[in-house]
Order: structure tokens, then C-alpha cells, then sequence
């Protein structure tokens, strides 16, 4: 499942991002279907972030990936 939210996050996601000036890297999968980002660049600390996570980050991974369960920022 990594390499398939990984390709979901730099084809189509990072892109988006990165029109705003942020970006998101994968830092791990679990094996219950949590996915785990960082956020850096302008969504570090910006106060969208959480709305960016959650709107925009883990409904592409929920409707694209089977067994995503949840995403999280660390």
C-alpha cells in the first residue's frame, strides 16, 4: 500500500501544493491503514492546514487507495 499512496501523493497531490507554496512527504503506512505526512513549506503551520489535510489529503488517498484509513500530520 506505501507505493501506491506515495505515487497518489507526488502525481497528484504534491502538484496542487505546490501551486500554494507547500508540499507533503510520506513518512510512514501502517499496517491498520493509517497513513502518517509531514507538511512543510507554506502548509507548516498554516492555519489551513488541518482543512488541507483532511479535505484535500485524505479524501484523494480514501478514494483512490482501498484500506486508507485515516491520515495523519506528524
Amino acid at each position: 500500500m506505501r507505493e501506491k499512496v506515495d505515487k497518489v501523493l507526488k502525481e497528484e497531490i504534491s502538484p496542487m501544493l505546490s501551486m500554494h507554496g507547500g508540499s507533503v512527504e510520506l513518512v510512514e503506512v501502517t499496517d491498520d491503514g493509517v497513513v502518517k505526512v509531514r507538511l512543510s513549506g507554506a502548509c507548516a503551520g498554516c492555519p489551513g492546514a488541518m482543512m488541507t489535510l483532511t479535505h484535500v489529503v485524505e479524501s484523494a488517498l480514501k478514494d483512490r487507495i482501498p484500506g486508507v484509513k485515516n491520515v495523519e500530520a506528524v
